[in-house]
């Protein structure tokens, strides 16, 4: 991995010393995921892992306004039916969970907002530090409709625990920075002008420490959490996505309008 931008635009990587430092770029959406951008995240940490003189992972968000703000939501206005959804679900687990399945530390530096699949990308990493203002929440019950799949809903539950997830998601709020700091999901709040230095020297003083014990503590406490056997949920997803519903949350969400549910 070269000490240089990468070549697409909307994620930047670039490397100091033993610390690789992926950037989210499209300030202008808050840095809403596209298919592109999930893939070259995927891509990132498959390089990160074959290049042993890499010790640490870095993820951020261009703008300081939102670490990323979700998917991009134009790219369901193609979604058809519940399969679509089960793709969909299938390959956002599939990038969310190479994150978790880095063997390097990874680190999350957040400000503005991490919700939706940004609060997924976060919740991959292992070291999460945010600003202040920093916001976190799924509020899909409010705006699109759509539903996550078991594996993520494991994660989240594993992290901010199932009662305030039911909470979060049925209200449909965000979690202030300190409330999230309260619920153990971010470990630590940093001011906005402080925030860039304080991860740069964290994450050279992670840098330093063994590799063998992080990778194993890492994977023995992956492990250990997908021992479990989770249910099939793909019935739950099916029906969701493919809903009257869905179709007209996306819709009302490009529209800038207010969603008329049906139930149906």
């Amino acid at each position: 991995m070269e000490n240089a931008a990468a070549t697409d635009h909307h994620v930047l990587i670039a490397r100091d010393a033993a610390v690789v430092t992926l950037t989210f770029n499209r300030p202008e959406a808050r840095n809403a995921m596209t298919w592109d951008m999930y893939q070259r995240l995927f891509d990132a940490c498959e390089e990160v892992d074959a290049d042993d003189t890499i010790r640490v992972l870095v993820l951020k968000g261009a703008g300081g306004k939102a670490f990323v703000a979700g998917t991009d939501i134009a790219q369901f206005i193609e979604f058809k039916s519940g399969e679509d959804g089960l793709r969909y679900e299938r390959e956002a687990e599939r990038y969310l969970s190479r994150i978790a399945r880095v063997s390097k530390p990874v680190i999350a530096q957040i400000q503005g907002f991490a919700v939706g699949g940004g609060l997924g990308i976060a919740a991959g990493a292992d070291v999460r530090i945010a600003t202040p203002d920093a916001r976190f929440g799924v509020p899909i019950a409010r705006t699109l409709g759509n539903c996550l799949s078991m594996p993520v809903y494991a994660r989240f539950i594993d992290l901010l625990g199932a009662s305030r997830l039911k909470e979060m998601m049925l209200s449909a709020r965000l979690l202030a920075a300190d409330e999230a700091l309260a619920a153990g999901f971010i470990h630590q709040i940093v001011a906005a002008d402080k925030i860039e230095a304080h991860v740069r020297e964290l994450a050279q003083r992670i840098a330093t420490h063994a590799p063998i014990t992080m990778r194993v503590t890492k994977e023995s406490v992956r492990r250990i959490q997908e021992a479990r056997a989770l249910p099939d949920g793909d019935d739950l997803v099916a029906a969701t996505y493919g809903s009257d519903d869905f179709r007209e949350g996306v819709r009302a969400f490009l529209e800038k309008r207010t969603p008329r549910w049906t139930g149906k």
